[in-house]
């Protein structure tokens, strides 16, 4: 072997290493081990979370060392049996659950995330409540006109939450300010 020939394996060997490296960095974070008797933090939502809801939730669970448990809330509609397999809301609930998992994990994060169905929200998360322990439900008010729970909702579930209850409504984007200047 020549000179030439050590280097060209030197070369494919740095390449196979910095492939690796890239491919292992690119990789979704392993699921986090749920700690036993750890805080639980419950945030329940249906279609799109808003992102600074859940950047919020992420900060509070991290700080309180909680699991969160995110609970995509599925409605039954009454023409259908209440045990109904509803795949296609189904199909939609769980990339969303996806997103929020990943979004936790890569901050260090535990989750638990579920899928709760009832005739109504407010039906699943009694429904919900009825089978685990939380120790704080951090509930999103609807922003920008979309999202959230409604004011019904809201008032619903701060007199009938069995723990601590954060309602959290988002700012809405605000324009940048701009300064004027004194002549």
């Amino acid at each position: 072997m020549t000179a030439l020939d050590f280097g060209l394996i030197a070369l494919v060997a740095a390449l196979g290493v910095l492939l690796a490296a890239t491919l292992l960095r690119r990789r979704p974070p392993k699921r986090l081990p749920l700690p036993a008797g750890a805080p639980r933090i419950l945030v329940p939502f249906q279609g799109q979370l808003d992102q600074r809801v859940l950047d919020a939730a992420i900060r509070i669970a991290s700080a309180e060392h909680a699991v969160l448990v995110t609970a995509y809330l599925l409605i039954v509609p009454l023409r259908y049996a209440e045990d109904a397999p509803l795949r296609d809301e189904v199909q939609t609930a769980m990339p969303l659950l996806e997103a929020v998992e990943q979004a936790a994990l890569r901050a260090g994060v535990p989750v638990d995330a579920r899928i709760e169905k009832g005739r109504t929200r407010t039906h699943a998360l009694r429904r919900l409540w009825e089978v685990e322990r939380f120790d704080r439900i951090l509930a999103p008010a609807p922003s920008n006109g979309g999202g959230g729970f409604t004011e019904k909702e809201l008032a619903w579930l701060l007199t009938n939450a069995p723990t601590e209850t954060i309602v959290l409504k988002p700012t809405p984007e605000a324009p940048p300010v701009r300064h004027l200047r004194s002549a």
